[in-house]
């Protein structure tokens, strides 16, 4: 497949004009992957529905790709002649539920597309559901059982499930309780691990405006962030991601940034884990999901759709477009994760769809994303 190059012009010329990225652009140009979707995978709903709003993707490994969806869409009878595979196909932004049923929310492919796993036992989770409802999935890198956890926003609540996805292990929040004390979240959307078993938890989009640190027992730990729109303070908290050097990359969506700490205290201290301010990297149209490897951290951005690589010390490296027209087309790119071949898999959760980048040959490997960051 090769890239439209009168396409990929305009893009960037957009790019240049748009205010949004009138600080600090760096290096804008075309995207450094092929966009496979036509060739990729099919939706796997019954007759009479497809996909619904993907929200996340977490790769465990190329046989195994969890994939969470806000439900699956039904389709208008008849079916619309511009309907290829996915609602977006159609003209709908399904964000807000449009034609929503809620099933087959938690499913696993392999790097080919082929559904491998749906976890259709847990679908009562999160059926009735009045709100955007699931929200992130995630392992623990440490965690040798591979348990999965799913932050469901709408439910203020996380859910840990075991690897096959036979047995609910743990439960954190209340379910459709908010709250702001030891035990209740407010709209909780990502969590971290680190290496002695605790975990950081986003809390939230809600009323909270804090991550949450918890011990490896689920048990309160400490938390911080502070409320407002000043450069150190947080509207939301999105999405997280550790770096080099005990960095944490905290993405406040509605601040429009992502707002840099650095841990403070020895794995061995009392205090351990303790987080200090450092920095704010601004500039941003929407950003929804930051991914941090060993030379670069990454954030996929709207206004318009597109990837950010920012250097360590907050400068652009380059910034490229995500097609916003044709069988490729985004709308958002709300999480993304890497395999073990560098393809990169992102989630639309307002098209509707899961989609499968592949590296292009011609491509400089500083703008390929690596693989996450994993502290140690």
């Amino acid at each position: 497949m090769k890239i439209n190059s009168s396409w990929a012009g305009a893009a960037v010329a957009a790019l240049f004009s748009s205010s949004v990225l009138a600080q600090d652009t760096g290096v804008i140009g075309p995207s450094p992957y092929e966009f496979i979707t036509q060739t990729w995978m099919e939706p796997f709903a019954e007759d009479g529905f497809t996909w619904g709003g993907n929200s996340s993707v977490f790769v465990e490994s190329n046989e195994r790709i969890f994939l969470l969806q806000r439900g699956e869409t039904e389709l208008p009878s008849p079916v619309p002649d511009n309907y290829t595979n996915f609602a977006g196909s159609m003209g709908w932004n399904i964000l807000r539920g449009r034609g929503r049923v809620w099933r087959n929310c938690i499913y696993i492919i392999n790097s080919d597309g082929e559904v491998q796993e749906v976890w259709d036992q847990w679908d009562h989770l999160f059926t009735g559901t009045d709100g955007p409802g699931p929200h992130r999935i995630t392992q623990n890198p440490y965690d040798p059982e591979k348990k999965v956890w799913v932050i469901d926003e709408t439910g203020h609540i996380i859910y840990v499930f075991s690897n096959d996805g036979e047995d609910l292990i743990m439960t954190l929040g209340e379910k459709n309780v908010e709250g702001n004390d030891e035990t209740h979240y407010s709209l909780p959307q990502d969590i971290v691990f680190l290496p002695d078993g605790k975990f950081l938890v986003g809390d939230g989009l809600g009323k909270n405006h804090r991550i949450v640190v918890r011990n490896a027992d689920g048990s309160y730990h400490s938390e911080f962030g502070e409320a407002g729109t000043e450069p150190h303070q947080f509207t939301s908290v999105h999405s997280m991601a550790f770096g080099p050097n005990e960095m944490l990359y905290a993405l406040d969506r509605d601040n429009k940034d992502v707002k840099v700490y650095k841990q403070t205290a020895a794995r061995d201290a009392s205090n351990y884990p303790s987080f200090e301010y450092q920095t704010t990297w601004g500039g941003l149209g929407l950003p929804l999901d930051v991914y941090v490897s060993g030379e670069s951290a990454w954030v996929t951005d709207l206004q318009p759709p597109k990837v950010v690589q920012f250097n360590f010390d907050g400068s652009r490296e380059y910034t490229w477009p995500l097609p916003t027209e044709g069988a490729d087309f985004w709308i958002e790119m709300h999480s993304m994760s890497i395999d073990e071949d560098g393809n990169l898999y992102g989630t639309d959760n307002q098209a509707g769809r899961p989609q499968k980048l592949v590296p292009r040959s011609d491509a400089n490997p500083k703008h390929i994303v690596k693989k996450q960051y994993v502290p140690q």
